[in-house]
């Protein structure tokens, strides 16, 4: 009978222990799947802010791409502008204008294209008369032998260095006789000179040409002459000069002016 007790005993022991454990591990399950939930929650929305952002991040830096290449697209450089303008001036300096003069009408200009050689002679004549510039205002500079500058003074080569060192493309030389002998410089007859050519005289027996000036035009030209005197215009026609002329050279032509 005792023992019959203690196996009743046992038995609703364990049937309590069973009942009351059970409910407490369904628990501890539910809250574990629960937890896991909530992490995998809080993971994937941290995974959908990170993608966001990212997007956010790819869509800013495209919009400031965009605004920078616009920016660059409507603003236009100096240098392109600079270019054109200078393109424009070389457009407007290769056109000339033709007039119709017709009775009872009034005067029609229409603008042409210039001639090549016209655009050429242009050129030419502009640089002649930047030599010329030059040379005027040496007038009553003292001759100073080995002298290229206002500041001391010229010899007869020296002012024409001075004259056209800037204005052609070849070196020009630092003596009559080379001057003379230039292969750059074409042969100019007396009855063709032109303002701006060289005129060569050998005075003193030394080489081709031992002096030179510059042809300014009506018959004269303009020499540095020699110690003691000054910078002058003088006449071709003089008898000294007659006598002792050799020859005449054309530095400046479309094919030598800068």
């Amino acid at each position: 009978m005792a023992r019959i007790n203690k196996i009743s005993i046992t038995l609703c022991a364990l049937l309590f222990t069973t009942l009351t454990f059970t409910p407490v591990a369904n628990a501890s399950q539910q809250a574990r799947h629960s937890a896991v939930q909530k992490t995998h929650l809080a993971k994937s929305t941290e995974r959908n802010k990170k993608t966001t952002s990212k997007n956010e991040k790819k869509k800013t830096t495209t919009q400031t791409k965009q605004t920078a290449s616009s920016k660059t697209k409507t603003k236009p450089s100096r240098t392109a502008h600079t270019t054109k303008s200078k393109a424009s001036q070389t457009a407007a300096n290769l056109m000339t204008e033709k007039c119709t003069v017709r009775k009872g009408h009034k005067t029609k200009c229409t603008k042409v294209p210039k001639k090549l050689a016209e655009v050429h002679k242009v050129r030419v004549q502009k640089a002649q008369k930047t030599a010329m510039n030059k040379l005027m205002g040496q007038i009553g500079k003292p001759y100073r032998w080995g002298g290229t500058s206002p500041r001391t003074g010229f010899d007869c080569s020296g002012l024409v260095y001075y004259a056209y060192k800037d204005l052609v493309k070849f070196r020009i030389p630092r003596t009559a006789n080379e001057m003379y002998h230039l292969r750059d410089a074409s042969p100019v007859d007396r009855g063709e000179l032109e303002s701006g050519d060289l005129v060569f005289f050998r005075t003193q027996g030394r080489g081709m040409a031992d002096h030179v000036g510059v042809y300014v035009g009506n018959g004269k030209f303009i020499q540095s002459p020699r110690s003691g005197q000054d910078i002058q215009i003088t006449s071709l026609s003089e008898d000294y000069w007659v006598r002792h002329y050799v020859g005449a050279r054309r530095v400046m032509t479309p094919n030598t002016i800068r």
